[in-house]
């Protein structure tokens, strides 16, 4: 990110400065020397303005190819990065780590392992940002939003909301603390947690009698959520969406949006009824249903 920051400001330095130069040089070499003096009648020159046509061309491109190929980087976490969820609320952060200990605008993190935000809101839209780390992505709500990190460095850091949030948006800031991970693994160990997200989405599972219906042998009236987490999923109307963390949580809000193809829409929908940080662990229990043979 620095590296691509640094190479448009050194372009746009340069030509800065070229074309001042050149705006100072020509004004003083070509000055009139007296009052009657008149200016040759210049025609162009074809070879001259396709050169500065193509080379802001190829640095244009240059810049977006590059981009482009972090921007991609940037947007998908690698398979093999530690899950943390993040819920934005007026006008604090609650974090919940995979083992289930929670925080309130803080972040504890082992170095030298990548991190995925699984990012949410609990009333207006967010914004989760880490300058240090040159990531930030909205929490919106009714929506789930992702990034990714890798702390190299052992140190605090800051966390800032970057959209306005209301009258306490100043103060909705945290720290990383990022930490060897040893350090990490000891302060885990100290800390208190209430059940994991995939273990609390597990009781929520019970306490709503998903259960009832989403049966695993699937016969029940809905279909089977063992292994449909990331999978191609055929819809009544013909679509075929893929079952990412925005399809689960829609289908649990707003059952009736994409009935998927051989059942009715029975479900009723739990818009209102769940909070934010309730339906991630839900989609936390869901993505951990795999099929006996993966186990």
């Amino acid at each position: 990110m620095d590296l691509l920051y640094f190479f448009i400001v050194a372009v746009c330095a340069f030509f800065a400065v070229l074309v001042v130069a050149l705006v100072v040089f020509f004004t003083l070499k070509y000055k009139r020397q007296s009052p009657n003096e008149v200016g040759a009648d210049i025609h162009g020159s074809l070879a001259l303005e396709l050169l500065w046509t193509a080379i802001p061309f190829v640095l244009s491109l240059v810049m977006f190819g590059w981009g482009a190929e972090l921007f991609f980087k940037l947007s998908r976490p690698p398979a093999d990065s530690m899950e943390i969820v993040v819920v934005g609320k007026q006008w604090m952060w609650k974090v919940q780590h995979p083992e289930g200990v929670r925080e309130i605008n803080e972040l504890h993190v082992p170095i030298g392992v990548n991190v995925r935000i699984s990012l949410g809101s609990e009333d207006v839209i967010h914004d989760f940002f880490m300058p240090a780390f040159r990531v930030k992505m909205d929490a919106v709500p009714g929506k789930i939003t992702t990034l990714w990190f890798q702390a190299t460095l052992p140190g605090v850091y800051h966390i800032f909301c970057s959209q306005y949030c209301g009258t306490k948006h100043s103060g909705m800031v945290g720290q990383v603390f990022a930490m060897q991970p040893q350090d990490y693994a000891a302060w885990l160990a100290g800390g208190r947690a209430n059940g994991t997200p995939v273990e609390m989405g597990h009781k929520l599972f019970a306490d709503y009698q998903c259960a009832t219906c989403h049966k695993e042998d699937r016969t029940g009236r809905g279909p089977s959520l063992v292994g449909v987490a990331g999978s191609a999923v055929q819809l009544a109307d013909g679509r075929t969406v893929v079952a990412d963390d925005n399809y689960l949580r829609e289908s649990i809000v707003n059952s009736q949006s994409k009935v998927v193809s051989g059942f009715q829409p029975i479900m009723p929908t739990f818009q209102g009824q769940i909070s934010e940080e309730n339906l991630m662990q839900l989609i936390a229990y869901i993505k951990s249903l795999k099929p006996a043979a993966s186990k």
